[in-house]
């Protein structure tokens, strides 16, 4: 993986707030910023799936946002960061919606390992990194700085859903 920057840094910082805030709402804890090539946050969100619709990650929504709202010309121009590496769902939006660099806190072999060890559900989708679904996509991360918040965080959600 590449060196993160202390703009990569600082955007998977407000990441990971957003992760919390999702937690806070009873959400599973994700969240995920669209930074512009220029460097403008574009849209940011949180994982909003307890309402029954499976789908509603937040860099899914912003795949969808981006393809409304962005030129497809400046998409490829677009960073996606994002709490935790992409699922395999949303690694297929972000690549057929034409968007640019992904760079994640924490990857799936580090979140898969977490839920294995306590005995956690992983989910009805194969834990697929983004290069196995995406293999064009320009990726950044782990961010080891960010590791240990992240960790308690998907901790507290394990505990929570026991």
């Amino acid at each position: 993986m590449c060196n993160l920057t202390e703009t990569d840094l600082r955007h998977l910082t407000r990441c990971a707030e957003l992760a919390e805030a999702a937690f806070a709402a009873g959400e599973e804890p994700f969240g995920s910023v669209l930074v512009s090539a220029g460097g403008d946050v574009l849209f940011e969100d949180h994982n909003r799936t307890s309402g029954g619709d499976g789908t509603r990650h937040p860099e899914f929504e912003i795949a969808r946002w981006a393809g409304a709202h962005v030129a497809p010309a400046d998409r490829a121009g677009c960073t996606v960061y994002t709490s935790g590496e992409h699922c395999a769902m949303c690694s297929a939006a972000h690549a057929w919606n034409g968007l640019g660099r992904i760079v994640y806190a924490v990857s799936t072999a580090q979140l898969v390992g977490w839920r294995t060890d306590w005995g956690t559900a992983l989910g009805p989708v194969v834990p697929l990194s983004i290069r196995q679904v995406a293999p064009g996509v320009e990726i950044g991360g782990p961010a080891p700085e960010l590791e240990q918040r992240m960790y308690e965080l998907h901790r507290r959600q394990a505990e929570r859903t026991r």
